[in-house]
Order: C-alpha cells, then sequence, then structure tokens
C-alpha cells in the first residue's frame, strides 16, 4: 500500500470504530517529523484507548508498524513513522488546537515559504 492508502485505511478504521471530527493533513513538502498527520476525537479516555487497540489489530497483520504510542486518557499519540496519528479528547483538541498549528505549516507549504 502506498502512503494514502494507508491513510485512507486509518481514517477507515477510526470512523468504523466511531471516532470523530477525524482530519489528514498532508505534510509532503514541509519539514515536519511526519508525512501525514491524522487528528481524531475519541468519545472518552476509554474509547481513546479501545481505538488504538483497534488500529493495532486491523493494521499490524498488513505490516503497519507502531513505533511508539504515548497513551493518556485525553489524548493518544501513535508514531507510525511517516504518519502520526493523535486520538484526543473533543475538549484537549480545542486547547492544543492542533488543525490551527498544522494548517499553518501547510498553508505555508502552498506559499512556497
Amino acid at each position: 500500500m502506498n502512503l494514502d492508502q494507508r491513510v485512507e485505511r486509518i481514517v477507515y478504521e477510526l470512523d468504523d470504530k466511531k471516532a470523530e471530527e477525524i482530519e489528514v493533513f498532508n505534510l509532503d513538502d514541509v519539514e515536519y517529523i511526519a508525512k501525514r498527520v491524522i487528528l481524531a476525537n475519541a468519545l472518552g479516555g476509554k474509547h481513546g484507548m479501545s481505538l488504538v487497540t483497534h488500529l493495532k489489530d486491523k493494521l499490524k497483520p498488513l505490516g503497519e508498524q507502531f513505533l511508539f504510542i504515548d497513551e493518556s486518557d485525553d489524548w493518544v499519540v501513535i508514531d507510525m513513522g511517516d504518519i502520526l496519528v493523535h486520538i484526543m479528547s473533543s475538549a484537549y483538541r480545542q486547547k492544543y488546537s492542533l488543525e490551527e498549528f498544522l494548517s499553518e505549516i501547510s498553508q505555508k507549504k502552498a506559499e512556497g515559504l
């Protein structure tokens, strides 16, 4: 699978297990630690952790590598090398507004800065 197909699969699996407000940021041409960032809301702490388990169960057999997972009740970060997945509570997502940060990076890419 190419990168975009892998991202589509992750988004599908998150959506299938009721993650909300899923967004994907393409950071191909930007100096950032990943080429794609996926943001999703969990319904609660246990839901976030169950999403991680679901992703591992579905994606490891397909060859996906989970290099590092940092879990808390409000925020889970999954490092898959060229893909970062952030699963957050809606309160944390509003508080840290990663969308704004990632959008600014993407905008700078579009403007050629």
